[in-house]
């Protein structure tokens, strides 16, 4: 329904939480397609960097409503400046996700 108007940016909060990694790679994937399909902005907001290479060009990373970091996506993923970002990347890290492919 959130489609139906065919919106110029679509926010996804939390789209994937608590949906197993098969899932949550088939709904990454469905997004991305939707996003470039319909030529919309996609606002994606999660604690998983895991998943941020796979749906965002630049990232903001917040803690306690600030924002700590902010850059293109390569840089804050294998370059992160703040220690907050290091450890939500460590933590990311640790966990197996599936490929989502480009």
């Amino acid at each position: 329904m959130a489609i139906a108007c065919r919106p110029r940016l679509l926010i996804a909060d939390e789209p994937t939480s608590a949906l197993d990694v098969t899932v949550q790679a088939e709904i990454v994937e469905l997004i991305r397609d939707l996003v470039t399909s319909e030529s919309m902005a996609l606002l994606f907001v999660t604690h998983d960097l895991a998943l941020v290479p796979h749906v965002a060009e630049r990232v903001v990373v917040m803690r306690h409503g600030r924002v700590v970091e902010t850059g293109p996506t390569d840089r804050i993923v294998h370059a992160p400046e703040h220690s907050y970002t290091q450890a939500l990347l460590a933590a990311a890290r640790s966990l197996s996700v599936p490929e989502v492919t480009p």
